[in-house]
């Protein structure tokens, strides 16, 4: 009942989700770290700034996705390989859909927490904008590091507690030595927002509601999705794969390419419901084929 919605968000929109997205978003980060080294100044063109997304520059909806959120260094490139492992991990277990669902609305929570940001700025602090003027007031603040929250950081911490509720038991080295599992490591970043949410301001609290929204939102709606073991996956795999072997009939095929499980085991098959007959498809195929309809 509660993937629904989801589904039927994928059958609609499916055939537009990007692949390899993780892939996509370490892109955006090295174009961001490049801009930074080249002309530092013009990253200030490119931030999550309500104020002047709304006085027509409208491009900083997307380019905030630029900006990194880290200084680079050794550690950031380790850290930002750690954030594509987990978040391929999560694609291949979830479906591209899902996945692609699950970022753009942590950047979407993102983007409609700095506009209620700027409407609380402008309620609790009206003696200074009219002061200084709203232009420099807000370019001033948005600038900040209290507005730099609105950065993709908690959108990459919001993976990573995907990751810790989908696979618990996984262990990960802390600082390449201690053996922690990843549900001890969410567990601890929870705790830690639960502080910031406790003695930080208005603001904090708005950051991480926003980044946290696309995790509750998505847990709620695909319960049954998480807490996946790896062993548990490798052990279906195997079974489907002996079960294969042993009797040499494919349980799938997809209409169009006459593809099966046994050319490759992670082809995901399904019926389409638009089609008259029982016509199946392959992930590839299943929204850009063309309906069966009976004359």
């Amino acid at each position: 009942m509660g993937t629904n919605w989801i589904n039927k968000l994928e059958r609609k929109w499916g055939k537009y989700a990007l692949q390899n997205l993780s892939l996509y978003l370490l892109i955006c980060y090295a174009f961001g770290y490049l801009i930074s080294m080249v002309n530092p100044s013009f990253i200030s063109y490119l931030t999550l700034n309500p104020y002047m997304i709304l006085h027509g520059q409208v491009w900083r909806l997307v380019t905030w996705i630029l900006v990194p959120p880290y200084s680079f260094d050794l550690l950031v490139i380790i850290t930002l390989l750690f954030y594509y492992s987990i978040g391929t991990t999560l694609e291949r277990t979830w479906g591209t859909f899902r996945y692609n669902l699950y970022l753009f609305s942590g950047m979407l929570f993102t983007i409609l927490g700095s506009f209620i940001v700027m409407g609380f700025l402008y309620v609790v602090d009206a003696q200074a904008i009219s002061m200084v003027g709203a232009d420099v007031y807000f370019s001033t603040q948005f600038m900040g590091k209290v507005f730099h929250a609105f950065s993709t950081y908690y959108v990459n911490m919001s993976i990573f507690l995907a990751f810790a509720v989908t696979f618990p038991d996984v262990q990960v080295l802390l600082m390449f030595i201690i053996p922690v599992r990843m549900k001890w490591m969410g567990i601890a970043y929870g705790a830690w927002l639960v502080l910031q949410v406790i003695s930080g301001n208005f603001v904090i609290r708005v950051v991480i509601a926003a980044s946290l929204l696309n995790f509750v939102v998505f847990f709620l709606s695909t319960r049954n999705m998480m807490r996946v073991s790896p062993k548990q996956i490798k052990r279906r795999q195997d079974f489907k794969r002996e079960v294969r072997q042993a009797t040499g009939v494919t349980k799938h095929k997809c209409a169009i390419c006459g593809r099966t499980e046994k050319d490759d085991p992670t082809l995901e098959f399904r019926f389409c419901s638009k089609c008259e007959g029982n016509y199946e498809y392959c992930q590839e195929h299943l929204f850009t084929h063309e309906h069966v309809k009976r004359s």
